[in-house]
């Protein structure tokens, strides 16, 4: 689903680099107004979100404190924005909506008309992400009443394909249509090719699902005009996935084919991604309905494969989000409660001395309970970690396993060309010898090239603290220091190394000695390995 956005009047881009986040830190420590430290904390909490959400929590709950010895509306709702915007940065849309509504409660004034549709906006690209439909269908039609009275083309025109959009994920075709074409009208007289192309993409797409090939391939065409000028890599693919689907129904194989691989092509740098996986299964579907099922079942399996990466990261993404939902309603339990002791004490002023005592014994065996409470969750702690330990080592020992496999299998595989090389030149026909290089080809194509993108999917599993740790003592190492530095920890051996990464003997001995300087192990007796592993 491609749901236009407008650009909001009141957020400013939250994006620096490591250096400027130092800075904005210092900062806080100057005489600042609270206003403003709550904005830079938001800066420093977008920038940090990604590396180091801890920190980034800590600095999103100081601006809050902050905006709250403000007393202001307006600027608690510009704060709401803002932190409202790096939650759904982090795909945490249930939390990223409770801040958009807080803050549309105050944008609901008279005065206050172009950020609350501004807002409203935003609040129904949320819903739409939610999959509330119905809702996400109300602020669009909000929205399309109101830039239409204040007669502003563009935001009328995306508007109507937001709208258009909606209907056509729920198959209401007509519906879709209808405000495809009206957008499109208005998109005639604007100088927005980005927009058209989309349109002309979307018309294509509801026209080949009503089976009216001879339109929609005229839309597409358009589409793929202004695409290949102005569109980045992802778009075309996009584009050019939507008309392989089209052939596909129509049955031409080979035009399908031609724009699947277009789309694959385009997408070399995002393998795994959602659009690489409709292209390649494209290919899959064309060499299928060609007839070629050896070039199919490649493809099917290139498919599984990307398939199976998209599913353990969107599982990993829903234990995240999972995370901060939870960590989001447990810091508002806690703030709820801090403001409810702080309301009391009001209250509690006027009692006596005996109202005091009584509340300070209260206090001493909540205190008391909490004490033992926080006990049983240190050994609760205790007993996960031990249990978390032996996992982790049963997990080491599997990944050092699969990786002596996989060299096993690379070691036969080599073994079998030679020997498939060394029977061609002793063979005398030359039938023979084309069927001996046949059999290689095909081995060569089928030969496992995938054995340390494998590895290191495993071993990001067992090891994600060892990474962490890396990167933190020792930021300046490249990609592929790190990777010597894993297999290095699994006491692996230069022969074996040499055979999952497929690097030269000579090369990786280069390579321990650079690596060796870089962690400023040159001038000490200390072993590269015992090093390594000794790094927790």
């Amino acid at each position: 689903m491609r749901l236009l956005l407008f650009s909001l009047l009141f957020t400013g881009q939250l994006v620096y680099s490591q250096n400027d986040v130092s800075k904005l830190i210092d900062s806080l420590t100057m005489k600042l107004q609270d206003k403003d430290k709550a904005r830079i904390s938001l800066k420093i909490a977008d920038e940090l979100k990604d590396s180091n959400w801890k920190r980034a929590l800590h600095y999103i709950e100081h601006s809050e404190s902050l905006v709250k010895n403000i007393d202001s509306d307006e600027i608690t709702a510009e704060n709401n924005i803002k932190i409202a915007e790096i939650y759904n940065k982090k795909d945490a849309f249930d939390i990223a909506l409770t801040y958009f509504l807080k803050a549309y409660e105050y944008y609901q004034q008279d005065n206050l008309k172009e950020k609350k549709y501004h807002l409203e906006n935003s609040l129904a690209i949320i819903y739409a992400r939610l999959n509330n439909k119905d809702k996400a269908m109300h602020y669009f039609n909000h929205l399309l009443k109101y830039h239409t009275q204040q007669k502003k083309p563009v935001y009328i025109a995306k508007t109507h394909n937001n709208i258009g959009t909606l209907y056509m994920s729920g198959g209401i075709l007509d519906s879709a249509m209808i405000h495809f074409k009206k957008s499109l009208q208005l998109a005639q007289n604007l100088q927005d090719d980005e927009l058209k192309m989309i349109l002309y993409n979307n018309l294509g797409l509801c026209y080949s699902r009503r089976n009216n090939f001879k339109v929609a391939k005229s839309y597409f065409d358009k589409s793929i005009v202004i695409a290949d000028k102005k569109s980045d890599n992802k778009t075309k693919a996009w584009i050019y996935n939507s008309v392989s689907k089209l052939y596909l129904l129509k049955k031409q194989a080979d035009s399908a084919l031609f724009y699947s691989q277009k789309a694959a092509d385009l997408l070399k740098d995002a393998k795994y991604s959602f659009e690489n996986k409709n292209a390649v299964v494209n290919i899959y579907k064309s060499y299928l309905l060609k007839g070629d099922h050896r070039k199919a079942a490649d493809y099917f399996e290139a498919y599984d494969e990307i398939r199976d990466s998209l599913n353990i990261e969107g599982k990993a993404m829903n234990v995240e989000k999972l995370k901060l939902e939870q960590q989001y309603k447990e810091n508002e339990e806690v703030r709820i409660l801090k403001e409810s002791k702080e309301n009391s004490k009001y209250y509690l002023i006027g009692f006596g001395f005996i109202i005091v005592m009584l509340i300070l014994f209260i206090l001493v065996l909540r205190y008391k309970n909490k004490l033992a409470n926080a006990q049983l969750e240190k050994d609760l702690f205790e007993s996960k970690k031990k249990e978390l330990d032996a996992n982790l080592e049963l997990k080491n020992k599997e990944l050092v396993t699969h990786s002596m496999m996989e060299i096993q299998r690379a070691e036969i595989m080599e073994q079998i060309l030679h020997d498939l090389k060394q029977l061609k030149l002793q063979s005398p026909k030359k039938e023979t010898q084309q069927t001996i290089d046949l059999i290689i080809k095909q081995l060569g194509e089928n030969k496992a090239n995938s054995v340390w993108e494998e590895f290191e999917l495993h071993y990001g599993h067992v090891y994600e603290s060892f990474y962490n740790i890396l990167n933190e003592k020792h930021p300046e190492l490249t990609y592929r220091d790190k990777r010597l530095c894993a297999l290095l920890k699994l006491n692996l051996t230069t022969k074996e190394i040499s055979q999952i990464t497929g690097q030269s003997i000579k090369s990786l001995e280069n390579a321990r000695t650079r690596l060796r300087k870089k962690l400023q192990l040159t001038n000490t007796n200390l072993d590269l390995v015992t090093y390594l592993v000794n790094l927790n």
